[in-house]
């Protein structure tokens, strides 16, 4: 699991990060990916000296219009809704016409933009205008970075 801190949505690079090493996650059970990311994700924030101003997650907050909780909804509840959690996902989900589509860079490919704590409509803002000239924000792609390298570092010898 792993993150990366940073003070401006337009930051270049992250001022920290953090990532620790937990094979206790439990198996993908369909429609219950939080039960299996939200864990590992509160291991890694219950580590930090301080609560994070916002979180910002890969995947969805919402799932659908109706408020079904995603993953990002599950943690904004974790922390008593004190903390807004910004939820970016790669792909659409049946049923949620209520994401925010952002397009970076020159993708035609949207990100899914939704949140808990603030509008979706300011968190997409945030979204787009964060450092990167593609789809995907420079600080993510860091992140995403930080956590393969902690999954390749776990795997046994050959």
């Amino acid at each position: 699991t792993a993150g990366v801190g940073f003070l401006s949505w337009t930051d270049r690079e992250p001022t920290t990060t953090w990532s620790i090493q937990n094979t206790a996650a439990l198996a993908y059970r369909p429609g219950e990916f939080y039960r299996r990311e939200l864990p590992l994700i509160l291991g890694l924030l219950n580590t930090l000296e301080a609560q994070p101003s916002t979180i910002v997650i890969d995947g969805y907050v919402a799932l659908d219009s109706h408020g079904r909780k995603g993953l990002g909804a599950h943690l904004f509840d974790a922390f008593g809704g004190g903390i807004p959690v910004v939820g970016v996902a790669k792909r659409s989900f049946k049923g949620s016409p209520h994401a925010v589509a952002i397009y970076r860079g020159q993708s035609q490919r949207p990100l899914y933009i939704t949140a808990l704590g603030l509008s979706s409509a300011v968190a997409a803002e945030h979204v787009q205008n964060m450092h990167g000239p593609y789809r995907h924000p420079a600080l993510l792609k860091e992140t995403d970075r930080l956590c393969r390298l902690g999954a390749l570092s776990q795997k046994a010898p050959t």
